[in-house]
């Protein structure tokens, strides 16, 4: 069975001032998903699912029903800030998503096979593709998850901070530990420092990072949903609270209820978090098909 990729395509996308899952970088108004399904495709996924708020499922569609539906299984699955509605008490306020790990809950119903999980307005490279499926092809135990772990120097912005998973690998090439720290940026030495809940510090500038290119077993999302359920109780007042990936699966790493396996790469990475972003990430992807790396016109 060929694994499933999910595409998170929900954000509000509010430092970026509007929906840049789908608006337009490439030469041919391509944005940056055609780029990753083009990769996830060649690389042996056999089914596609997007994970979308229900005010861009029909714009979603319109863009890439018509490319992928000769080639893969396409669903859809819509986040909602209410749902699950047995874990979500009535009546909270609540104006922005429940982060990463919310969102793939919401495709519970939809995949049954191993999968891995991408932000929408992330680039990987083909490289990334190509490990996952491998690996999720293979034979596989509940709990046998995975990541591509980036370098954290090459994936910060010029035009402002961001955050990033922070991740410590074990002698056996297992993820140890996964942080998720906010509002990493450069100072003024050049040093990278990060500013969160926890405080201030600084991160080497090879750490190894997660860009929630994640691989999981279709078990995770009973983990999931259980966790989700106790963090929902611990911060249902706390509007700005977000279920990110990384903390359902530190919990997992620390009770050994799963391992997750890392696949370290230097591949380019590039993402759009700010309207400054754009012209770079135009830019590169225009060197990538210079290079050879992708044609000008990715879908005939």
């Amino acid at each position: 069975m060929k694994p499933t990729l999910l595409i998170l395509a929900a954000g509000m996308g509010s430092r970026y001032g509007g929906v840049k899952q789908i608006d337009k970088f490439g030469p041919n108004g391509e944005c940056l998903m055609d780029y990753s399904l083009y990769d996830a495709v060649k690389a042996g996924f056999g089914k596609i699912v997007f994970i979308v708020r229900e005010e861009i499922e029909k714009d979603v569609r319109e863009l890439f029903d018509h490319k992928l539906k000769p080639l893969v299984e396409v669903e859809y699955a819509i986040q909602r800030l209410t749902e699950p509605s047995d874990i979500i008490p009535a009546g909270i306020e609540r104006g922005k998503p429940w982060g990463t790990g919310h969102a793939v809950i919401a495709a519970a119903d939809k995949i049954n096979e191993p999968f891995a999980v991408i932000n929408a307005d992330d680039f990987y490279g083909p490289e990334a593709y190509k490990i996952l499926a491998d690996y999720l092809s293979s034979d596989l135990k509940e709990g046998d998850y995975s990541m591509v772990g980036y370098i954290l120097g090459n994936t910060l912005s010029d035009f402002g901070s961001v955050s990033r998973g922070c991740c410590k690998v074990d002698a056996n090439g297992n993820l140890s530990e996964v942080i998720e720290r906010t509002k990493i940026q450069r100072n003024a030495a050049g040093e990278v420092e990060y500013d969160d809940a926890t405080g201030k510090g600084t991160l080497p500038d090879n750490s190894v990072v997660s860009m929630n290119f994640w691989g999981f077993t279709p078990d995770v999302f009973k983990r999931f949903k259980d966790r989700f359920a106790d963090f929902v109780k611990a911060n249902s007042n706390d509007p700005k609270s977000e279920f990110f990936i990384p903390l359902p699966v530190q919990e997992m790493i620390e009770d050994k209820s799963a391992k997750v396996k890392v696949f370290e790469t230097d591949s380019t990475w590039f993402g759009v978090t700010y309207t400054e972003d754009k012209e770079f990430v135009s830019n590169e992807l225009k060197k990538l098909i210079a290079a050879g790396v992708y044609p000008e016109k990715l879908w005939k």
